[in-house]
């Protein structure tokens, strides 16, 4: 089937159920066997009135299935119309879309929009430590290590708490996110970190980066020792200069302005608690972006962010925190 190019073309299509259900079964199902989410049996049959599957392999006590079951949507009493173009908006819109803009364009109300938002993000997952291969190699380009803080802005405050903010180093409160960029992939990956001491920002590096491949720091004291031994270790110091050659970290940079500016301008308050989805959006967007090796558009990168919702979950327990005794903690 012909898929949509631009949002007007989504909503337009999307807007008919049978196109929604051909869409959802080309995505799931490619090969045209429809086999059930539950338990993989391909005893099913397409109950026409109902508009949803029958699974009768009998193995288990829910015999109908609707196209969300086994993907991030189940359960949702939203419609794919409003799902689809809000999963349109989310991987294109290049500083990220705000529940407030979906609940106005998409005629949800704010806290439905924050949860689909969510859902869609825990769906983009992708871009995070401990993806099963490394990057760089011998004969591969450089890794770019880098990291940044996410929270509070320092002279947006009160003088008061400036100065305290001063006195603790200026970063309390703040969150540590490293970030790796590897240039000949021209993929980024990032991860929440417990604190920024040379042993948690070294062994990170170990874990992700193959032995023996090119890897470009700053001149950050956690740095300074202990890489040589493992990678072809350089290091710019910016404060003489921010490019040393072909030395620099300013790929990662950039993903750290996009990022920033994202959260700053589109969702303001950011809950540690959920700042892991918010980087997986973003990663996804940059890894998946247009360049003149990868000529992306709009529609093959939602047609991707949909083959990526099955096999995923995210309960509303889960994202609040309830589910496991936790409260999030505050905004930033």
């Amino acid at each position: 089937m012909d898929y949509p190019k631009t949002l007007q073309e989504a909503i337009l299509m999307f807007s008919d159920y049978e196109n929604c259900h051909q869409f959802m079964v080309a995505m799931r199902w490619p090969d045209g066997v429809v086999k059930c989410p539950r338990c993989g049996s391909e005893n099913v049959g397409y109950l026409q009135k109902a508009r949803v599957y029958a699974c009768y392999a009998g193995t288990h006590k829910r015999q109908k299935f609707s196209l969300k079951v086994g993907t991030v949507l189940e359960d949702s009493p939203i419609g794919l119309e409003k799902w689809l173009p809000c999963l349109w908006m989310l991987v294109n819109d290049k500083n990220g879309v705000s529940s407030w803009e979906v609940h106005r364009a998409l005629g949800v109300t704010q806290k439905t929009a924050w949860f689909m938002l969510h859902r869609i993000r825990a769906a983009l997952k992708s871009g995070g430590f401990g993806q099963g291969y490394k990057l760089g190699g011998d004969n591969a380009g450089p890794v770019e290590v880098d990291e940044c803080f996410i929270g509070p802005q320092v002279r947006f405050m009160h003088k008061s708490r400036r100065l305290r903010y001063e006195q603790d180093g200026g970063r309390r409160g703040k969150i540590a996110v490293q970030g790796l960029v590897d240039r000949e992939l021209r993929q980024v990956r990032v991860n929440v970190l417990p604190d920024v001491k040379r042993d948690t920002l070294q062994n990170a590096i170990f874990r992700e980066v193959k032995h023996g491949s090119k890897i470009y720091t700053d001149n950050a004291v956690a740095y300074e020792s202990g890489l040589q031994r493992r990678f072809v270790h350089e290091i710019v110091n910016k404060v003489e200069s921010y490019v040393n050659g072909q030395v620099h970290v300013n790929s990662v940079e950039n993903f750290w302005s996009l990022l920033k500016r994202t959260l700053r301008g589109t969702y303001v308050a950011v809950e540690p608690f959920h700042l892991e989805r918010y980087l997986d959006e973003q990663v996804f967007r940059y890894n998946n972006r247009a360049t003149k090796d990868n000529p992306l558009n709009d529609s093959d990168r939602f047609t991707y962010a949909v083959s990526k919702i099955v096999g995923k979950r995210l309960t509303y327990a889960q994202l609040t925190g309830k589910e496991e005794g936790t409260r999030p903690a505050e905004a930033f």
